[in-house]
């Protein structure tokens, strides 16, 4: 890849960062008014029709047979996880430490690599990987004062969002970005009808501000998931994957100027190890596979 490329591919990821920032502000901002299934169903729905709109006019299936296939079952169930567990942690808990612990998807990612696809990982990239979870361990605090229950949904959201990439990697190639698409937004439908049998509200149909700010994030969600496969395309991945982690500097931004977050110093400190310990290990990665 040429410094060019790599630089259009940095562009992209960052710009699929900002754009899931903003998709979860709005996302979180909607729970505040409508119960999250609510939420989940409305946001699954929207994305659902737009991928779905998008394989129509291509003249491709919606669902790709191979979505019933072992992998992509277990792809889907890891998705399930994924989505139901961040969708309540957007909700319930802050977004500034929701955003920080979602930043270690990557080292559960390698982590996973290393028993499942027997990849080979030497010392100093287990040791960042050690570092990134005890960065998650600065924020989450279990057996403090400030422990806070929520941000374990968080830690459930990114264990299934590292399964669903890891699975990701054994789907079939001829699954398109759409089809793909529509996969995921299907279990995000999925999720908020499980989230509404264990609600105290009901399920309700939301009002037209709720609705626009869920038709925001689908909309939003479904530019940021154009934009990341762009990216990982356009560029080395080794040089573009670090970008991801400007998710969290968007993130917090919008924390602090949307919602009045005011992160502590040890979510602050825990979300720098995070980042720091994946961006040494995509560049250990990225040289002699050290």
């Amino acid at each position: 890849m040429n410094a060019r490329t790599n630089r259009n591919g940095a562009l992209f990821m960052t710009l699929a960062m900002a754009a899931f920032a903003l998709e979860d502000s709005f996302f979180k901002a909607a729970t505040k008014t409508i119960p999250i299934s609510t939420a989940l169903i409305c946001f699954g729905t929207i994305g659902f029709a737009i991928f779905a709109m998008r394989s129509l006019s291509v003249g491709e299936p919606v669902f790709h047979p191979a979505c019933l296939k072992r992998t992509m079952l277990i792809r889907s169930a890891f998705e399930l996880m994924g989505r139901l567990f961040f969708g309540l942690a957007l909700a319930l808990a802050p977004l500034s430490s929701t955003s920080a612990i979602l930043q270690a998807a990557p080292i559960v990612v390698t982590f996973g690599a290393i028993f499942v696809f027997g990849e080979s990982v030497g010392w100093r990239r287990w040791a960042a990987m050690a570092a990134g979870f005890i960065g998650v361990l600065l924020i989450i605090r279990p057996g403090f004062d400030s422990f806070q229950m929520t941000s374990l949904y968080a830690l459930l959201a990114t264990i299934g969002f590292a399964g669903r990439d890891l699975a990701t990697r054994a789907s079939p190639p001829a699954m398109s970005t759409a089809q793909l698409g529509s996969l995921g937004f299907t279990v995000l439908m999925a999720s908020g009808l499980i989230v509404s049998f264990f609600e105290a509200t009901p399920t309700t149909l939301p009002d037209a501000h709720s609705l626009a700010l869920t038709a925001g994030a689908a909309v939003v969600g479904v530019v940021a998931y154009g934009a990341l496969t762009r990216a990982m395309r356009a560029g080395d991945i080794g040089f573009v994957a670090p970008y991801r982690y400007t998710r969290l500097i968007f993130a917090l931004l919008i924390a602090f100027t949307v919602f009045g977050e005011r992160p502590d110093t040890l979510t602050l400190i825990g979300a720098l190890v995070i980042v720091l310990s994946g961006v040494y290990s995509f560049a250990r990665a990225r040289s002699a596979g050290g």
